[in-house]
């Protein structure tokens, strides 16, 4: 998703993220400098519905007005399939299917591996 909060901001004369932080204040969400400086700065990790629903108040927009989906940034995440020496399809190298095709729908499907040892995913460049 692209945050687009900068530019919606902006459309109603909000210039700065204090400014901005005492609108939301006044409207009764209450949040750290730092917590405002990285929405401000770029696409939080994580957020509230509650501080979304005050967000979209103050600026009098809607949810998808912040957001916007960019469909190509999750067809980048999506594995590729590696071909193997005897030409199978296999996914992690250890001889298992990539791909496993459902029989209600014909269609093949990512295998889902968990990652152990290494939850957390790297930071967008």
């Amino acid at each position: 998703m692209q945050w687009n909060l900068r530019i919606r901001a902006a459309e109603r004369g909000i210039w700065k993220s204090a400014q901005m932080r005492r609108m939301l204040a006044e409207a009764g969400l209450e949040i750290s400098a730092g917590k405002m400086s990285s929405w401000w700065a770029g696409t939080p990790a994580t957020m509230r519905l509650e501080e979304l629903d005050v967000i979209c108040s103050v600026l009098k927009c809607t949810p998808t007005d912040l957001m916007t989906p960019e469909p190509g940034k999750v067809a980048a995440r999506r594995p590729r399939a590696t071909e193997s020496i005897n030409g199978n399809n296999t996914g992690a190298g250890d001889g298992r299917p990539a791909s496993v095709v459902s029989p209600s729908f014909g269609k093949a499907s990512p295998v889902v591996t968990p990652r152990f040892g290494k939850p957390r995913s790297e930071p967008p460049l």
